[in-house]
């Protein structure tokens, strides 16, 4: 026989749905209180595919650098996958189980309300007492995000559970307050994003150039004169597989014997550039699995979303994600990391994956890819030629180092909203704890 829902006093529901101060993450305005998602969340529904086709929204639907869905997939329901499920309603917020730190979020306008979402979101559908777009920043901030990471499970596709998230602790400030945070927030967003609107024209106009630049570089044109002048002609270049100038070291270790070396996923390298960022030790990243352990001098190379070209030479040791493959080579190592920046190589890469939610090169795939070879003093004059061209191009780093810290400080932006920083608090407002009071009272 199932158990009766035990029903509790006002005063017992509300203490229930409150965080106690002394747990409090981090301390917040008077009239705000901190809340656990399942007593402002409401619950998640399900929804059947029905007609002749679709509307589906799954993991690859998401722009995870602007938290928008931007590919709505139009499906035969008679092809419907067993998880498009998750009804959606207009305000909305989809939250990734699956690697929640990749920010597969997205709020749910009224275009996309029609569709079906995968399981492998959770649906935060926000209750009377919250704002929809103060919810939809709050699960983008680093406090949430990062917070759900701790809760990750699993090696090779690292989830966090629906009950992790409506277990967490939300901080919720007066409903009008709200507003005001939402709308601080998306004004100095919309002033950040015109700014890095003109900065990526910039590295549009670039990267455009670079391209040409490593396009010339690989198919001889670079070193003509070169030849020319040392009697070499294109008959010395060959067309050799990945597997025949490179090998892909694995080298799986536990992380709890190298606590101190540096770790480096691919989120620590930018894309399209080569270039390292910032990095931790695997102490500080509270490394639990597995991971390979690179040497200085090898390539770093991002198997995830291959498109991305992330391809960074190290010149230290540690320890790098199981997401990553480290690389030697037989020929001039700066050359191929060249060659593995250029169009020709990522097209391969990003073609030759079978995956669609999380395309992945595996090492067999990688292995076949085809990479131009001239002889090793060719190698290096075009190694040469590129440094010097491509230095002349250093502004562009500099103009993603901007765009850098544009993410930077709207993360600084949200923090601070979430702690009622951004002066828009008043300490007149009447907290929402009478209105929690009611929600909690109904919900019973």
């Amino acid at each position: 026989m199932r158990k009766k829902k035990e029903h509790l006093s006002a005063e017992d529901a509300l203490a229930q749905a409150l965080v106690p101060e002394s747990e409090w993450p981090y301390q917040v305005p008077g009239n705000w209180v901190w809340v656990r998602g399942e007593h402002i969340f409401k619950p998640m529904t399900s929804k059947k595919p029905e007609g002749e086709y679709f509307s589906y929204i799954d993991i690859e639907s998401i722009d995870n650098l602007n938290q928008q869905v931007n590919n709505v997939k139009k499906l035969k329901v008679s092809d419907a996958p067993s998880r498009a499920s998750r009804e959606l309603y207009e305000g909305d917020t989809l939250f990734s189980l699956v690697r929640p730190y990749l920010m597969n979020i997205a709020f749910i306008t009224e275009e996309f309300a029609q569709s079906i979402a995968s399981t492998g979101f959770y649906v935060c559908r926000p209750t009377s007492i919250l704002n929809n777009r103060y919810l939809f920043r709050l699960m983008t901030s680093n406090y949430v995000v990062n917070g759900l990471n701790s809760y990750m499970k699993g090696d090779n596709s690292p989830s966090i559970r629906s009950s992790d998230i409506q277990g967490f602790y939300y901080p919720i400030p007066p409903v009008a307050e709200q507003q005001r945070i939402v709308d601080r927030i998306e004004s100095l967003f919309e002033k950040l994003d015109q700014a890095k609107g003109l900065i990526q024209e910039a590295l549009d106009s670039f990267e455009k150039r670079k391209a040409a630049i490593l396009h010339k570089a690989f198919c001889g044109e670079l070193t003509k004169k070169w030849r020319e002048e040392n009697g070499v002609g294109m008959e010395s270049w060959e067309t050799l597989k990945f597997s025949d100038v490179a090998e892909i070291k694995s080298n799986l270790v536990d992380p709890f014997n190298y606590l101190d070396m540096p770790h480096i996923a691919p989120d620590n390298i930018q894309k399209y550039t080569g270039k390292l960022l910032d990095y931790r030790t695997i102490r500080e990243d509270n490394v639990k699995s597995s991971k390979h352990r690179f040497y200085a001098g090898q390539i770093l190379y991002s198997k995830i979303r291959p498109y991305l070209s992330k391809a960074v030479i190290v010149d230290f040791d540690g320890l790098c994600s199981a997401d990553m493959y480290p690389v030697e080579t037989t020929e001039n190592t700066k050359y191929l990391w060249y060659f593995m920046l250029s169009e020709e190589f990522v097209v391969q890469a990003s073609s030759a994956g079978s995956r669609s939610v999380l395309p992945k090169i595996n090492q067999k795939e990688l292995s076949q890819v085809k990479v131009k070879v001239p002889e090793m003093d060719e190698q290096i004059k075009i190694v040469e030629l590129l440094e010097c061209i491509l230095y002349e191009d250093e502004s562009a780093l500099e103009l993603c180092n901007v765009l850098d810290t544009i993410e930077k400080m709207k993360k600084n932006i949200l923090a601070r909203a979430f702690r009622g920083e951004l002066d828009t608090d008043d300490p007149a407002e009447e907290s929402i704890l009478v209105l929690l009071d009611e929600l909690v009272i109904n919900r019973q």
